[in-house]
């Protein structure tokens, strides 16, 4: 078992920890102090207070990976979704193989490791995945962030149309970060299927920003075809929420939804320099609720 998997299984077995308990563990693991949930001022302390107090029911089905593609299709255009080829509850035996494309994506609507990417069915070794899909379909992925809109999300299985942009060989993502319905920053996450993993942060003009998090810079990145139009279409589907983070690939010139993420990294990665955790959290205003 690797040390990620490892980590998964530690969390998971925390979960009879009430939440705020839970994030000052986690918080203080990963920034060596308390998080400041009374007057929260950063970034990462401002996600983890909405995770604890922004509850608005509509996050559910907007995480749900099934779910958010009718929301998405009436904002912005069907156009913009990636064509789901089927949909099963939990049983991965009703997945019709033999009316599936060669090539195809599964995934589960709960989480964001059940994924299975599948470039020739010939080869495909169905025990395994089926194995690895049974895995992600038992945990609660709420558990793990304490991400509550993921609490409520009904696990299915869902085969995806794949996707590959041939110009970059890979399938990057266009992660754009919105407040109010504003865009304000992005990073392209590429060299993912290659295990080396990269993240690049940019402002709006795409000046790269000296932002690392988790992740190595790339030595170069190119800019994506749709820019102007990813920032047009974020700020339509970031429209009325405090903050979420808005993705986006492009194939071949064509934009594709991604998902909507409500707690980069669950607001338990620190940023270097960190003088940007302060940056994010300024542009981060608050709703006011009753506690």
């Amino acid at each position: 078992m690797d040390k990620k998997r490892i980590l998964k299984e530690l969390k998971y077995a925390l979960r009879f920890l009430p939440d705020k308990v839970y994030i000052q563990l986690y918080y203080f693991a990963a920034f060596k102090k308390l998080c400041n949930l009374k007057s929260p001022q950063t970034y990462n302390e401002k996600l983890n207070w909405l995770k604890l107090y922004d509850h608005n029911p509509l996050y559910t089905k907007l995480v749900d990976k099934f779910e958010v593609k009718s929301y998405v299709a009436e904002i912005i255009g069907e156009e913009y979704v990636i064509p789901t080829l089927s949909v099963v509850g939990t049983d991965f035996d009703e997945i019709d193989f033999d009316n599936l494309p060669n090539q195809f994506v599964i995934k589960c609507t709960h989480d964001s490791e059940g994924l299975v990417i599948v470039k020739d069915k010939g080869k495909l070794n169905k025990e395994a995945v089926k194995k690895k899909i049974a895995k992600a379909l038992d945990f609660n992925f709420y558990y793990i962030g304490r991400e509550w809109p993921y609490k409520d999300v009904k696990p299915r299985i869902i085969v995806e149309e794949y996707l590959e942009d041939h110009t970059d060989g890979e399938l990057r993502d266009y992660k754009f970060f919105c407040f109010d319905g504003e865009p304000k920053a992005m990073f392209i996450a590429s060299d993912r299927a290659k295990g080396n993993t990269k993240f690049d942060y940019f402002d709006l003009k795409f000046n790269h920003l000296n932002i690392r998090q988790h992740y190595p810079n790339a030595k170069e990145v190119r800019k994506p075809i749709n820019f102007e139009k990813m920032i047009e279409l974020s700020r339509k589907l970031s429209k009325g929420f405090p903050h979420v983070r808005v993705d986006f690939y492009e194939v071949d010139g064509r934009i594709y939804f991604g998902e909507l993420t409500f707690y980069h990294f669950s607001g338990f990665q620190p940023f270097i320099p960190n003088k940007w955790d302060k940056i994010f959290g300024d542009w981060l205003k608050l709703p006011s609720i009753k506690m």
